[in-house]
Order: C-alpha cells, then structure tokens, then sequence
C-alpha cells in the first residue's frame, strides 16, 4: 500500500495502490458512454450555454436539494424564487459539511476538470470561485457541444415519453439543430411508464395523447400495445437502443385477456383501480413491450426499488423528482424471476439491465439473472451500475464485488449518469477510479495475477467496450 501526502483530490485521489493507478492511466482518457441520462434534448440541440454555477449545478438537480434541506436552508434558496448567487452560497456552505458523500467529490471533481480551479469550495472560497468560472462558462468550450468533447463523450441516452415528438433528436441527426454536426451521438430512449400507470392520475388523458399521436384507435389492451408499437418503431428510425422502466416492484400477475381489457375499460371510465387489478395490466403489458425490444434488438432496463413523493408538504409545493424519494425495500426475486421466466419461454428475452435502489437486492439480482445469460451476448443479462442512493464509492465497491463473486465483472457494461447535469461528466472518471482501485486491490492481495495486458482489457472494457459492444 502506498503511503500518500494529505494531498486534496490529487492525480491519484481514490487509487490506493501503484497496480491501481497504472490501470486508471490506461482508462482514464477512455470515451464515455452516457447510455442513461435525463438531459433535456431541446437544451442538447440548441447547444445551451449554462449562465451561471447555480444554474448548471442546483436546476433539477434534486440530490443537491436534499442536503441543502439537511443543512436547514430554506426553500427559497433551493427550488424557490432567490437569486442565483444566493443559491450558490446556499450550497457553498452545505458542500462544507459533506465529508464522506460523493457530492463533495463529484463537485470538486467539476471544479478541477471545467474550470482547473483546485482549491475547495466553502463559502470563504465562493464568490472567487463563482466569477472565475462564470467567465469561463460563457465561452464556446463549455457549451454543451464544448462539454461534450472536453469530456470525450461518445454517446448519450435521453429518457424520452413515448408521445414525445423527438423534433430536436432529428435535427441533431440530421445536423439542423444549433448545436451543428456532432461526434456525440444523442440518443432517445423509450419509457412508457405513464401508459403503465393504470391507477394513476392522468392515465386517461394520456392514453387520448397516445391515441392521437400514434394514429390509433384504443379501446383494448391491445389497442394500447398496438400503440406503444408504432412509437417504438419510430423511435427506432431515430437510433433509440434501449428502453427505460421505473418500477417499484416487477409486475407479475397473469390474467385472461378478457379479464384485462375490464380493467383497461373501468380505468378508462373513470373506475378506480385496485392494485392488484394494475399489476394485472401492467404484467400484459411489459411481458409483451419485452417481446418487442427482443424484436427491435433493444436493451431493457428495469430500475427497481423507489419510493415516491413521500413529502405530501413538499410534493403540494415543487411537486415529484425534487428530493422527496426514498428507498424502498419490496420483495423483488419471485415475481422478477417470473417475469423474465415467462418472456423467455418464448425466447424472447431481451438484453436486460435490472437496476436495483436497494442493495438488499443485489445478491437476488445478480443470481436470478445468471440463469438467463445466453448465447452470443456475452453478459446478456445484466446487474446494473450502483444507483441513485447507492452512487458512491461504498455503494459502486458492493454492486461489483457481488457482482464479480456470483457472476462476471468482465462483462459489466459499467457507469451512467443518471443526470439532470450537464456536468455531471467526471462521475464517470470517479466510477473508474473506484474501480480500478478495486481491482488493484484484488491483485496487491494475491488474489489475481499481476497481468496488466489482461487487467488494462478487463478495465478499458467495463469503462467504454463493453457498454459500446452491448448498444451497438
């Protein structure tokens, strides 16, 4: 073990070993792969420049709104109508306190890569700090299309409705868009969650959306999967590779048709739902959307776990995505296991990447998962990067020691975003850092050969191979 100075986040922050940094020096410039994130696409194709550090790091950006809740700030200066210095010094002084969390990290990590400012943020630090990087956020390098090729980023996956147009991802394809001509592909991603969400709020309106927007009239079930088709196929003809799905718990419960298409016809007269009725629904309806990516050649990602909106205080004023989710702790194997069991009896399992909030589920993931790889994709079925509440370096170490000891680390297709931030970048230099000290740990112990050709594959392929490989 090296023994280092109290350097601050130096070149060799997180690498704990001489193994360890030389495998980060072979990653590090490596491409990123963004193959989920919740950038806006209409910010994307115009090329946004961010107007101020409060703007590019607090818009949206509810992990930050948490701890400024923690820290006591009042709302005004986290969602409400404060200024933006204001805010700023908000969460100057919150950073001060996060020893230990990754958004300590990751904000200086930003600091260092955009704006080589290397000195750490507190509020005695702020208002320096505020004017030298807004002055350099105002220059054609830090625009998006700037961001993007400062921080090598091969592609990115937005999350995209179904009903949504996709008018900026063409013109970004075709070049039309402000931002011009590219290296970066933008891609959409499908996530019908609101046609899913039969006992929720809205549902009718948006199943009249659909209907409109796909040209088909629905009055069934089917209908509705009829509808969801003719979205899928023209969000294929725009480069989409995978789907998104926001579940609590994977849906499992079979029913006859007819029996569905009841609970479809009460839902859509006002009726209200049980849940057990919307499982119902929602199990016909992902068995056969999963039938569909396998057809597409697309990526099913199924993020498990959450808890929603569990504020009423909150949610009444700034409403969902703003801080007030949770952990959620359901029992996901058996249905899971039914679920994917059920699509691949008709050979149709698609690749699939499940995501889980809770670490709890991580051996049950990785196991049942295992009984589904199959040929020719190398990793087929996938225990998804660390997420959310688990992005951290404790969080990213469990996900892949479990990982490695109950199936292949190898194969992992490894970091995503799942950001709001333009950025948010250096997260993933942070996820290689963890990793490569993990793996360096692996060998200083004697618990793998000190073959570096092998270990600069095993690294460079989790950073940006295997991910490229799997999307295609």
């Amino acid at each position: 073990m090296i023994k280092k100075a109290f350097m601050f986040m130096d070149e060799n922050f997180l690498l704990e070993s001489e193994t360890a940094q030389s495998l980060y020096k072979a990653v590090k410039d490596e491409p990123i792969y963004d193959y989920h994130c919740h950038l806006i696409p209409s910010q994307i194709a115009e090329n946004k420049t961010l107007p101020d550090l409060a703007d590019a790091w607090l818009a949206g950006d509810h992990y930050k709104w948490r701890m400024m809740r923690t820290m006591g700030i009042k709302e005004k200066y986290i969602t409400g109508d404060a200024p933006n210095y204001e805010k700023y010094l908000m969460w100057a002084r919150t950073v001060e306190n996060l020893i230990g969390n990754p958004l300590y990290h990751w904000t200086h990590l930003e600091l260092q890569r955009y704006f080589d400012i290397h000195q750490p943020l507190t509020e005695k630090t702020a208002p320096v700090i505020w004017e030298k990087a807004n002055t350099l956020l105002q220059t054609p390098e830090l625009s998006v299309k700037g961001i993007f090729k400062k921080l090598n980023v091969y592609a990115v996956g937005t999350t995209d409705d179904p009903v949504d147009s996709l008018e900026h991802h063409k013109a970004i394809a075709q070049g039309t868009a402000p931002i011009g001509k590219t290296e970066t592909k933008v891609m959409p991603s499908f996530r019908p969650d609101k046609a899913l969400s039969i006992n929720q709020a809205g549902f009718q309106d948006y199943i009249a959306t659909l209907e409109k927007i796909s040209g088909i009239t629905i009055k069934t079930s089917d209908d509705v999967l009829s509808a969801l088709e003719n979205r899928l196929e023209y969000f294929v003809s725009l480069g989409c590779r995978a789907s998104d799905h926001a579940l609590e718990n994977t849906p499992f419960s079979v029913a006859p048709n007819d029996q569905i298409d009841k609970i479809f016809k009460n839902a859509m007269t006002g009726k209200p739902v049980s849940e057990a009725d919307a499982e119902i629904y929602k199990t016909k309806i992902l068995t056969e959307l999963a039938k569909l990516y396998a057809k597409h050649d697309m990526i099913m990602q199924l993020h498990l776990s959450p808890i929603r909106n569990i504020n009423p205080k909150i949610f009444s004023k700034v409403g969902p995505d703003t801080g007030i989710d949770a952990v959620h702790d359901p029992q996901q194997s058996k249905n899971l296991a039914g679920f994917l069991g059920m699509i691949e009896k008709d050979s149709s399992l698609p690749k699939t990447i499940l995501y889980t909030l809770n670490p709890k589920d991580y051996y049950p993931l990785a196991t049942i998962m295992g009984a589904f790889q199959g040929e020719g994709d190398p990793g087929k079925i996938q225990l998804g990067s660390a997420w959310w509440f688990c992005d951290h370096r404790d969080g990213m170490e469990e996900q892949m020691r479990i990982l490695a000891s109950v199936g292949m680390l190898p194969a992992f297709v490894g970091m995503l975003t799942d950001s709001r931030s333009f950025l948010s970048y250096p997260r993933h230099e942070y996820f290689r850092r963890i990793m490569c000290n993990l793996i360096g740990r692996w060998v200083e112990n004697g618990e793998y050969p000190h073959d570096m050709e092998k270990l600069e594959k095993i690294a460079r392929d989790i950073s940006f191979g295997n991910v490229k490989r799997y999307f295609g």
